[in-house]
């Protein structure tokens, strides 16, 4: 069961649900609603390059199968390689959504590896913030840019697990817990989540969140994986928050004691 009463915070927002899920690489739109559902999200994030929020009249809206009233949307500026693009793309999503300012900021070095150009990502960081918007932010796990992006006004850190699509899980705890010990905001993984452990990993961590999409949505079973990654980050959080045994590389502890346990040996 969730506890209602761990909730986090993106600037004055509030949530329950640690975690967040994308749109997209679904086979169907009904697919994307059965799956967001059961995994009990309640921020999803919309690709505003490739998905229809209401800029392609006649075809299919995400907003018809996944609606604003339930859920809290999260433009994103997947696809742009520019600090430019990366501003217009989510300034045409905050008109879309009427004047929604909460978005996720990302622009791409490669088209390859879409591994995070910083620099462009620190340029439009500080244009969209001076403009209004809320913004959480996809960056490399480098602590000192993620302190820079808090700096300049980013209400959310999103270092990569490792590569978009990779499914490598966490190849970096270390640098994830270097921004986790210096961040005043929330950081949430974001990007290479594969299987429910990694993400009750990134839980365990000490991170607000986890982020994933081509985890669930190209699962043998999406609507089964929605649901493992529900549990999973659930499961991490409370482990988090029960404090782990310290770990001894030398020693054992036996989990039973052993005062007045009858000795083997015979007199």
């Amino acid at each position: 069961m969730q506890n209602t009463q761990d909730t986090w915070k993106v600037g004055s927002r509030e949530f329950t649900s640690r975690l967040l899920v994308g749109t997209g690489k679904y086979a169907s739109l009904d697919e994307t609603r059965e799956a967001i559902t059961e995994s009990g999200a309640e921020i999803v994030t919309v690709a505003i390059r490739r998905t229809n929020i209401g800029q392609n009249a006649g075809e299919a809206s995400l907003l018809d199968y996944i609606p604003p009233s339930q859920f809290t949307y999260l433009p994103n500026s997947a696809g742009c390689y520019t600090a430019k693009d990366a501003v217009r793309t989510l300034r045409l999503g905050r008109e879309l959504l009427d004047g929604h300012n909460l978005c996720k900021l990302e622009v791409l070095g490669d088209p390859t590896n879409l591994y995070p150009d910083m620099e462009e990502t620190l340029i439009a960081a500080k244009e969209l913030v001076a403009d209004g918007f809320d913004v959480m932010v996809y960056c490399s796990d480098d602590p000192i840019y993620a302190r820079k992006l808090e700096d300049v006004g980013c209400l959310a850190i999103m270092p990569l697990a490792s590569l978009i699509g990779s499914g490598m899980g966490i190849l970096n705890p270390w640098n994830i817990n270097l921004i986790l010990e210096k961040a005043q905001v929330p950081v949430i993984v974001d990007a290479g989540v594969g299987t429910a452990s990694d993400a009750a990993i990134a839980m365990e961590l000490g991170c607000a969140g986890v982020l994933m999409n081509t985890a669930i949505a190209k699962a043998k079973n999406p609507v089964q994986m929605a649901r493992a990654m529900r549990l999973a980050t659930q499961a991490g959080r409370e482990a988090f928050l029960a404090g782990r045994m310290p770990k001894k590389f030398y020693t054992a502890s036996p989990s039973s004691p052993v005062e007045g346990v009858i000795s083997s040996s015979t007199k």
